[in-house]
């Protein structure tokens, strides 16, 4: 058996990887109530907008279908660029790189900055390529805590106590994947605060919910910082409803001009793998120059499946809530004991018993997410309402069953 390496054998992705379960259910003819995967048009009524689409098409008609700049089409860069200056800082095109979406920009970031011995600082529970991405260039990532009784609030003590000279990126998604927590200025700043202290350290700022806000409290983590540099992260996927394009970017904030060689090599690593989908940086050019108005629409939509989801929760024995200030999630923690400790049982079993489908809390960390369940609130009101009905009732029969 020719062996694997070993950094590819122990990856894990825990939203994808309940989808095997399924897929089998659903060969056996079962209808599966998905609610695991944070794919915005995978859901009714929030396709991905007309016009955008159309200014995609119209590319691919009009023969954009071959390599763009390595760093993104200038238009876009440009519309990004001014998109982030709206938001408090002062970016130009020069600072902005397009990638294959967020997630690629990660893993650009992070062949460009951490070597053997050197961490990321990251919460817990985040976004699984946090922990998987790192350790292929010889990293560690480390969690920091978020407060899961307190609106899982940053734990800015944890995080002092956790920095030394070997942290080269400290990460802050906000609003956050999966908590659906908001980091306001305050947080920020002594987040920043707390970075200043170690010359080597970076901000990776994931700021692609950033539009899905419904707290008032997100600023754009760049426009905070005077001298710390940032790497602030977004794309076409959540916010505008395009998830499968796969376009996102990095955009630098280096007020102190402490990362020409960082930037050098993030150019190098940019321009080694080509470039991002020409028609469909085209698309998302559109959805940054041209109106955005529908965007109140869609998110009506979304605040009203999230208050229907706090509702249910609140009136279901053996399920506790704090309530998300952002993105399309919630992080469900499982207070029935037959469940507090084994999240992942309770995903697998509600999957073949009820043929829902929602994601283990323990799959975005090991020890800050277990007895959690993620739920994403997407779905219309009528699917999410079945959902929570076959919740209960799994709740209800196996709590029965225990006595």
């Amino acid at each position: 058996m020719i062996p694997v390496s070993a950094r590819a054998s122990t990856i894990e992705y825990a939203i994808r990887d309940v989808v095997v379960p399924a897929t089998k259910l659903e060969s056996e003819g079962h209808e599966i109530i998905k609610l695991n995967i944070g794919d915005p048009i995978a859901y009714p009524g929030l396709p991905t907008p007309q016009h955008m689409v159309e200014a995609y098409r119209e590319g691919l008609a009009s023969g954009n279908n071959g390599y763009s700049p390595s760093y993104g089409l200038a238009k876009l860069r440009d519309a990004i660029a001014a998109d982030e200056c709206s938001k408090g800082w002062d970016c130009t095109s020069d600072d902005v790189y397009v990638c294959h979406g967020v997630t690629e920009a990660l893993q650009i970031i992070f062949a460009a900055t951490l070597e053997e011995g050197t961490k990321v600082l990251a919460p817990g529970p985040h976004y699984p390529p946090y922990m998987a991405y790192p350790q292929m260039y010889g990293a560690t990532t480390i969690e920091y805590a978020l407060k899961s009784d307190d609106g899982w609030a940053i734990d800015l003590d944890d995080i002092e106590s956790k920095m030394d000279s070997d942290v080269r990126l400290l990460v802050l998604i906000n609003p956050n994947n999966p908590t659906g927590n908001v980091a306001g200025s305050e947080e920020i700043d002594k987040l920043l605060e707390i970075a200043r202290k170690w010359p080597n350290c970076m901000i990776v700022a994931d700021e692609i919910y950033d539009g899905l806000d419904f707290s008032g409290r997100q600023v754009s983590v760049a426009s905070r910082s005077t001298d710390v540099p940032v790497f602030s992260l977004n794309g076409v996927s959540k916010v505008y409803y395009a998830p499968g394009w796969r376009i996102g970017y990095l955009a630098i904030h280096d007020p102190s001009n402490v990362m020409l060689d960082v930037r050098d090599g993030i150019e190098r690593l940019l321009r080694s793998r080509l470039c991002a989908s020409t028609p469909a940086q085209l698309g998302y050019l559109s959805g940054l120059v041209e109106d955005r108005s529908w965007m109140d629409e869609y998110t009506s939509k979304v605040m009203a499946r999230r208050n229907l989801c706090l509702e249910r929760i609140a009136s279901i024995d053996g399920l506790e809530v704090e309530d998300p200030g952002g993105a399309f999630y919630m992080f469900v923690r499982l207070t029935d004991e037959n469940w507090a400790a084994n999240d992942k049982e309770f995903v697998l079993k509600l999957l073949h018993e009820e043929h829902v489908l929602v994601v283990h809390g323990s799959g975005f960390s090991p020890d800050m997410g277990s007895g959690h369940i993620r739920i994403v609130f997407l779905a219309d009101e009528a699917t999410l309402n079945t959902a929570f009905d076959r919740i209960e009732a799994f709740l209800l029969r196996n709590r029965l069953a225990k006595k």
